[in-house]
């Protein structure tokens, strides 16, 4: 015998209702007609919004997403064990919200907000809509301010501005999640009390982790701590083990939150890990809903999923306050295929994306980042001119390098001219690699990077480049400091600091063994 189907339980309660209208009230009740896999179908509310928030017994929370001409289509936030077909639900009247606060920050929370570290609760009358319109045009200012990451590679060749949206893409495994970390743990610098005093505004930072193992996520929470970082970091987990529907809204929750900072003048950075589990998620979540599946099985609305998430990260008008949003999506490839139907999706979104690599992370080159892919949509307009300046021939000297790489082995063979790109290039390579969890201040940047450009390096042994430059920073940090606060303060090279940066380069590589 075949399952009896939604619309055919519908039909026969709204005959049986059909003299009862006035006494029942099937605007704002309904009854569950199905249950299974984190979805619902219920009878009745006929007056549901879309994205309206339900309740149902047992404390379990749901959403409408399907509204069809004989039953709503919900989608379950909690246990589902809890919720039985014939059981009662009822409209909040309000859109799916989350609270907000700065309480939250150094919390873990699930994407409703609920605290999931077994701190106090967060206390807070403030709700934000988990779906909200992104800000056009004109509430927009143009990115021109740098987030820095700490990463040599990523500061000078693909830099970030704050309101931009980088995709840091890759295979699994390449070291991802690490850039992103890092790039939070690099925020401590904004919250100190010289570069408040300098004028630097801090940058709050929220870490959404999307069908992660629990493990995975406390391990995140545990060096964020290590590293000072967990004080300005709110975490927002929708675990492996939790419903479809909490990862699929989980990136919204991250975005709603980065909104409450960035709505109030503020700086916010949100790190989405990853948006292919959101993916998948939501295609679990229609598919189970009866919508009609499209390109690899994804329904047609997936790009829309991505796109009015993202579109959501801007820097605000200064009579909007000048807050920004910062995204960093994270998305993962199959055997390095960025042409497959989410990746492409998600960078025709981005403004520039980062692209890891595994032959390059299996090499030793950590970050693997493949230069020729990465890209910044915004660029020089976020580095500081000091950056900008030592960083403008890198990316060319690290392309050529990359195209003659191959004619390395016949090194008798070549012009002295192509020698000493390819000399060159090998130690830049060593010099843009970079520890994990060891983010540099941009000024120390600038001197490792004005050595390698500049010739400092040429003559060092490959082997010798690190110590090289920890050294160089060691003794700089020692006897020059004030160097380097001239490079953080004026954020550009002038003659007069140019000058002294030859000389102590000079000094040092002279007595460098």
């Amino acid at each position: 015998m075949s399952a009896v189907r939604p619309d055919e339980v519908s039909a026969i309660l709204r005959q049986q209702l059909s003299g009862f209208e006035k006494e029942v009230d099937v605007y704002d009740v309904g009854t569950v007609l199905q249950v299974g896999d984190g979805v619902a179908r219920v009878y009745g509310l006929t007056k549901v919004m879309a994205g309206e928030l339900l309740e149902f017994p047992g404390g379990v929370s749901g959403m409408a997403l399907n509204l069809e001409e004989d039953n709503v289509g919900c989608v379950l936030f909690g246990d589902e064990t809890l919720v039985k077909e014939g059981d009662t639900v009822r409209r909040t009247g309000r859109i799916a919200s989350m609270p907000v606060s700065d309480a939250m920050l150094g919390r873990v929370i699930n994407p409703l907000g609920v605290p999931m570290d077994g701190g106090p609760e967060i206390k807070t009358d403030k709700f934000l809509p988990i779906e909200r319109k992104a800000l056009g045009v004109m509430q927009r200012q143009p990115v021109k301010e740098p987030l820095q990451t700490g990463i040599k590679a990523i500061d000078g060749m693909i830099p970030i501005g704050r309101g931009q949206r980088e995709l840091i893409i890759g295979d699994r495994q390449t070291g991802k999640t690490a850039v992103a970390i890092d790039t939070i743990i690099n925020q401590k610098f904004t919250h100190t009390a010289e570069a408040v005093a300098n004028g630097v505004n801090p940058v709050y930072c929220i870490y959404v982790a999307i069908g992660q193992k629990a493990s995975t996520i406390a391990n995140v929470r545990a060096k964020l701590e290590e590293n000072g970082a967990l004080a300005y970091t709110t975490i927002i987990a929708a675990t492996a083990s939790d419903p479809a529907p909490l990862q699929f809204i989980a990136p919204y929750s991250g975005a709603t939150l980065g909104e409450h900072f960035r709505d109030s003048g503020r700086h916010a950075l949100v790190v989405f890990d990853d948006l292919t589990k959101q993916a998948a998620a939501y295609r679990q979540v229609s598919l189970l809903l009866r919508r009609p599946p499209g390109r690899e099985a994804y329904p047609g609305d997936v790009f829309y999923l991505h796109s009015r998430l993202l579109e959501r990260a801007s820097k605000l008008s200064a009579e909007l306050g000048g807050g920004s949003l910062t995204a960093l999506p994270v998305i993962e490839t199959a055997a390095g295929d960025v042409s497959a139907y989410i990746p492409t999706n998600v960078i025709s979104i981005t403004d520039g994306q980062i692209y890891l690599e595994p032959n390059l992370f299996n090499a030793g080159v950590r970050p693997a980042i493949n230069v020729g892919i990465s890209v910044s949509r915004v660029g020089g307009n976020a580095q500081i001119k000091a950056m900008k300046k030592v960083a403008g021939t890198l990316r060319l000297d690290l392309a050529q390098y990359r195209e003659l790489e191959a004619f390395a082995k016949f090194g008798s063979d070549l012009d002295k001219s192509t020698q000493q790109l390819l000399r060159r290039g090998q130690r830049l390579v060593e010099l843009l690699k970079q520890g994990q969890y060891a983010p540099m201040p941009v000024e120390e940047q600038v001197v490792s990077l004005y050595a390698g450009t500049n010739g400092y390096i040429d003559a060092l042994p490959v082997e010798d480049v690190r110590r090289f430059e920890l050294a160089l920073l060691e003794s700089i940090r020692l006897r020059n400091p004030d160097l380097l606060s001239d490079i953080a303060n004026k954020k550009e090279l002038s003659g007069d600091i140019v000058e002294r940066l030859k000389k102590v380069l000079g000094d040092f590589s002279a007595s460098f063994k």
